[in-house]
């Protein structure tokens, strides 16, 4: 079954500018040349940037979550913040706060980190609730709320969250209302022996160096040609199915909800296109 309906693949800027299909295999070996990491891992931290979500990326400590995430961000040419999560930390410590100004005699919105292409959220379970819940809205609605203000944020906008599966001294559980916002949950395991020789590798003179292979613009062009995905009749009634099934089951606490159905249609836009599942529409 045919999953998309497309004229062809775009080439927004003109006859010499890469596909689609040519950008994301160039961020994709970008990437990949940086961490020893399945390549369906990748893949699915990759789907985060394209369909317009967000990941949380978690497994035991030293596999190389960080480095995944960084690499994700440091390959295209945007502002990239990262916040190392800590029990002390506050909500105005990530979103920003208004701030006297002598200059001007008034109070100014001085923005906080969030306020970047892409956020490397550094353990998130380690921050208390009330700075966990600073990220709500901004991951949803991609602005932020302060003194009855609204600040958009920059776009494209994304958070690639880690945490540690096995140490849970000191952490705070992240609420479902925040795990709901996470389009993509990836683990990267411990490598087989020929992948830590490899890593050994790459790390004998010092960490492999990062430089950016896509642009905003190029990110931006990326994301509106998965949204133009058209997603046919017969997968759109599936993932209803799907979404009613595991809500019906009595293993299942609480199950997903419209918002995971419509995450789960755009990671399968993003997929189809990163496959080039699309045929000419009729």
């Amino acid at each position: 079954m045919a999953l998309a309906h497309l004229p062809h693949e775009p080439r927004p800027r003109g006859r010499g500018e890469p596909s689609f299909s040519e950008r994301f295999e160039r961020l994709l070996s970008n990437v990949a040349a940086a961490v020893v990491a399945p390549e369906r891992t990748i893949r699915l931290a990759l789907l985060g940037l394209f369909a317009e979500g967000h990941v949380l990326v978690e497994d035991r400590p030293g596999v190389g979550k960080t480095m995944l995430a960084k690499a994700v961000a440091e390959s295209i040419d945007g502002l990239f913040r990262r916040v190392q999560f800590r029990p002390d930390l506050l909500p105005f410590d990530i979103t920003g706060a208004s701030i006297f100004s002598p200059q001007s005699g008034k109070f100014e919105f001085v923005p906080g980190p969030i306020f970047c292409n892409v956020l490397l959220a550094d353990e998130l379970n380690r921050t208390n609730p009330r700075t966990q819940a600073a990220m709500l809205e901004a991951m949803t609605e991609y602005q932020v709320t302060a003194d009855s203000h609204t600040y958009p944020l920059p776009r494209p906008f994304m958070v690639i969250a880690t945490q540690n599966t096995l140490d849970s001294s000191g952490t705070f559980p992240l609420p479902d209302t925040e795990l709901d916002r996470f389009l993509v949950r990836v683990s990267i395991g411990l490598p087989s022996a020929e992948d830590e020789l490899e890593i050994l590798r790459r790390s004998e003179h010092g960490q492999p160096r990062v430089e950016p292979v896509l642009r905003v613009d190029e990110v931006l062009d990326m994301q509106s040609f998965v949204r133009a995905v058209h997603v046919v009749a017969p997968v759109k009634e599936y993932i209803v199915r799907l979404a009613a099934s595991v809500r019906a089951n009595a293993a299942v606490r609480g199950g997903m909800s419209p918002r995971g159905t419509v995450l789960l249609m755009r990671a399968a836009q993003g997929w189809a296109a990163f496959a080039l599942r699309v045929r000419a529409a009729r």
